[in-house]
Order: C-alpha cells, then sequence, then structure tokens
C-alpha cells in the first residue's frame, strides 16, 4: 500500500488533487446534510442572513474557491502551502457547485426540479476527478509513448483528433458522454458515432432532409430516457434530497 501511494500519488504531485476531492465531496455530504435538516425544521442549523439579505452558501464558497486556487498556485502546487490551499479550494468549490443550479438559473432552485442540477454537476466533477487521479489525461495524451509525447505534431493531431470527436458528442445532444470523452476518448467516440438526440444541433442540421433518421432519433432518445429517467432520479434523491413538488416562492429555498 505504501508502494502504490508513493508511485501513483505523491512522485506523480496528485496530493492536492487528491486532498481537493476528498474536501470537495466531504464539503457536499455535510452542506447537503444540514440543508435537509433545514428543510426538516431540525437540528440547530438555520439560514445566514445579512438583515433581509439572504446568504447562500456559494458566496464564502466563490471565496473559498478563489482563496484556495490562488493559494496552490502561489506554493507552487507541492508543499504544505499546496496541500491546504487544496483543501481549501475543494471546501469552495463543493459550496459553490451545491448550488450550481441556482448560478444557471440566477434563481433560488435550491429544493425544485431545477436543483437537480447541481446535484448532477456535483456527481460528474467528482466522477471526472477521479478519473484525473486513476491516471487518465485529457485527451488521451496519457495513452502517448515518450517518442509520441517529443514529436510536438504527432501530440497536437492527436488531442485535436479526439476533442473533435467530444465536440460531435456535444453536437448530438450527448454532453454526458462528450465530457467524459475528453478524459476517456473513446467514450467520445462512440457518442460522435450513435444517432442525435432530435432536438440536438447535429439533427437540426443533418437530419432536416432525412424523416427516417429523424424518427429513429426521437424513438430512441424516447426509450432512453423512459429507462434511464427514474433510476436517474432516484439515485438524484437520494443524494441531494427530494424536491418539493410545486413549492410556494417563499419556501422554494430550505
Amino acid at each position: 500500500m505504501g508502494q502504490w501511494w508513493e508511485r501513483n500519488i505523491i512522485e506523480p504531485g496528485k496530493l492536492p488533487l487528491l486532498l481537493a476531492l476528498a474536501a470537495f465531496v466531504l464539503t457536499f455530504v455535510i452542506t447537503r446534510v444540514v440543508t435537509r435538516l433545514i428543510r426538516a425544521g431540525k437540528g440547530p442549523f438555520g439560514n445566514i442572513t445579512a438583515g433581509d439579505v439572504h446568504v447562500h452558501h456559494v458566496v464564502p464558497g466563490v471565496i473559498l474557491t478563489i482563496a484556495g486556487g490562488f493559494g496552490t498556485v502561489a506554493a507552487g502546487g507541492r508543499g504544505f502551502g499546496a496541500a491546504l490551499g487544496a483543501v481549501v479550494f475543494g471546501i469552495g468549490a463543493g459550496l459553490v457547485l451545491d448550488e450550481f443550479a441556482l448560478i444557471l438559473h440566477l434563481d433560488d432552485v435550491y429544493w425544485t426540479e431545477a436543483g437537480r442540477k447541481s446535484v448532477e454537476m456535483v456527481v460528474l466533477t467528482a466522477a471526472l476527478v477521479g478519473l484525473l487521479l486513476a491516471g487518465f489525461a485529457p485527451f488521451g495524451v496519457n495513452d502517448l509513448s515518450q517518442e509520441e509525447l517529443r514529436n510536438r505534431a504527432g501530440v497536437a493531431a492527436s488531442v485535436g483528433t479526439n476533442f473533435l470527436f467530444s465536440l460531435i458528442a456535444l453536437s448530438k445532444g450527448k454532453a454526458r458522454m462528450a465530457l467524459f470523452g475528453v478524459i476517456v476518448p473513446v467514450v467520445a467516440v462512440i457518442g460522435s458515432l450513435r444517432l442525435a438526440r432530435p432536438d440536438s444541433p447535429w439533427a437540426r442540421h443533418f437530419y432536416r432532409r432525412r424523416p427516417r433518421a429523424r424518427a429513429r432519433a426521437t424513438l430512441r432518445a424516447y426509450h432512453h430516457d423512459r429507462r434511464w429517467a427514474g433510476p436517474r432520479r432516484a439515485v438524484q434523491d437520494w443524494i441531494g434530497g427530494k424536491p418539493d413538488p410545486n413549492p410556494p416562492r417563499s419556501l422554494e429555498r430550505r
């Protein structure tokens, strides 16, 4: 275990990344526990206010993210300063992404259906950072040999090709596959080869005069959503709490 830790975490300089991820996940979990207790009217917790202003936790999150990010850079990415900065950054990022939906909609949608985007963003971020810790690198650079890495034209071609596959997957309405494809290129390749979703830019442009392709895309999207929407919502409810059905504006938060 000690050799694995030294070889895979310490030597590559991944300790700050691991600490940031741990702080990020732990902060999100604690935040969701506290907000669910506030929502249920249990425990000693309550909303933070400054006069009549409700101070959302995204505010200290932004401050901590900036402080931790600059602190890690100032420390050179190594040593105690970098580790401390990474923890502060992870805490801040956890607070910020827990209210990602609020930032996206510029509205207090924490306990609404739209608030599910925050949970999804946190899960995606944790998964992508976990892949980086596992040894993957963006656009498949980790799969190149030392000789190939010295060939700048070859590296540029590899990165450009993988980026193109991710871009095609994104244009086909497969945002999750495009994101994971940045780290694991084969995922982007699969997403780029599959049928586009019917409401995607790819479908609007390339399926406009292909009614059969448009019909197949619509049918496939319907079956996919019907199969996975329920399990995905159940997992989101378990992680972040079930949204309120048609909450009043005054109770939309907690």
